[in-house]
């Protein structure tokens, strides 16, 4: 499965394609809308932004309580369910009179359903596409994602000029129900992944399970850490360039968009495993040179190019997929978004600290050079796990979760009937 028509056949994909569309704008219309909202009631920037960023960091309550679900309840069901109560708490939301305090109350209260649908639709995604097939699907559901953000951040500037802040919401609202129609009428009804009743503490024993690999926790730290600093050096756009920090976010946009697609589309899969390190380290470096205040246009060039090394997240997912089993991969990709989410809100919090007493300027290397540091020290080992796996590919065989787990020096994990055993034939994630 090499091209967007061949992607496009496969049964289901273009369901979620279209649903995480809806999701993803009326996400980027409603945290604008709420943002608006929020300032205008309260005229706290603090709480303004919380508004607009408070719910993907209280997706790390839904990775620690709620992820267990991500495999155990059937994908379409939970992916109409959750974007209707979705659209029903963001309707509360537009009531006027509501207070602000009860506002964040259903903020936080939507956050960790966020986490457990983005577990259910990664494993979904898993099993609609063939092994060949998941790159391509993963690259072009993250162009999506950075569309519709582009295009929802402008559609939702357009929409407060012509209705109200919670006029926007109810837009928003209409959004949400619109990805649990698409779900409801355009996936096929399909059993859980793994058996077994969710709990908090089967969420618990799960995410531990996963952080017992050596491999896979140092996959997790190469997802969220170099990523995450160098979002950090983003968050800085508006001090660094105040009169163009709108060219710099759309320089970015623009370079992340060109590394999914390049990498998704054209990228031989023989290449791939060589690419991580790389591309991570083409994450940060650019960054170094907005330590000197170039010119604007070249500060621009920097961030797109700095931006095609996102990419190595497809990479990385791409990896975790072949050292998870089945019954856990749905959970392992809501882990890896929760905290890549937590990494990317913690780093930004840093380098705001850092520029607060330094500069902008001063904070962004910083952080970018520590992004280069990390993607050093992670480098050999996974380049060592990347030669062992070419060389299972070479000889005709398949790299397994169950191999990875043996070569940590454990027992394969023993999964409960209806968990491993099915779905084998492709793979999904988020970045």
């Amino acid at each position: 499965m090499r091209t967007y028509r061949e992607l496009f056949r496969a049964p289901e994909f273009t369901p979620l394609f279209l649903g995480t569309s809806a999701q993803t704008a009326a996400s980027t219309v409603g945290g604008l809308a709420m943002g608006t909202l929020v300032h205008s009631a309260t005229g706290s920037p603090l709480l303004s932004a919380l508004a607009v960023f408070g719910p993907s960091l209280a997706q790390v309550i839904g990775a620690t309580t709620l992820l267990s679900a991500a495999d155990r309840l059937p994908p379409r069901a939970a992916l109409t369910v959750l974007p209707a109560v979705t659209a029903l708490g963001t309707a509360v939301m537009a009531v006027p009179g509501l207070p602000v305090w009860a506002v964040f109350a259903v903020l936080f209260g939507l956050g960790p359903l966020a986490a457990l649908g983005g577990g259910v639709r990664g494993g979904l995604l898993h099993e609609t596409l063939t092994a060949d097939g998941y790159l391509l699907g993963r690259s072009v559901l993250n162009t999506c994602v950075g569309t519709m953000q582009i295009c929802g951040f402008a559609a939702g500037a357009a929409l407060l000029t012509v209705l109200s802040p919670r006029g926007t919401l109810l837009m928003a609202a209409a959004l949400y129900a619109a990805a649990a129609a698409v779900a409801r009428t355009g996936l096929s009804r399909r059993a859980p992944r793994a058996a077994g009743r969710p709990s908090v503490a089967e969420t618990w024993r799960n995410n531990a399970l996963l952080w017992s690999s050596a491999q896979r926790r140092r996959v997790y730290l190469a997802l969220w850490v170099p990523n995450g600093l160098v979002v950090g050096c983003e968050a800085l756009f508006v001090p660094y360039a105040p009169r163009h920090a709108g060219l710099l976010y759309a320089a970015g946009a623009l370079g992340m968009l060109t590394g999914d697609v390049l990498v998704g589309r054209f990228v031989p899969a023989r290449l791939r495993r060589r690419l991580g390190a790389p591309l991570r380290l083409l994450l940060a470096c650019p960054y170094l040179l907005l330590a000197l205040y170039p010119p604007v246009p070249l500060a621009a060039a920097a961030v797109a190019l700095a931006s095609v090394g996102f990419a190595a997240g497809l990479l990385l997912q791409e990896r975790l997929m072949e050292l998870t089993p089945d019954g856990l991969r749905g959970h392992a990709l809501g882990l890896h978004t929760s905290g890549m989410l937590t990494a990317q809100g913690l780093a930004a919090a840093l380098a705001g600290t850092l520029a607060q007493f330094t500069s902008p300027a001063t904070a962004m290397g910083a952080m970018a050079a520590a992004s280069v540091v990390v993607t050093l020290l992670l480098a050999p080992a996974l380049v060592a796990r990347e030669a062992e796996a070419d060389a299972v590919d070479a000889a005709g065989g398949k790299p397994s979760a169950a191999a990875a787990e043996a070569a940590d020096g454990r027992e394969p994990r023993r999964t409960r009937p209806g968990g491993a055993g099915r779905g084998e034939s492709g793979r999904g994630g988020v970045r």
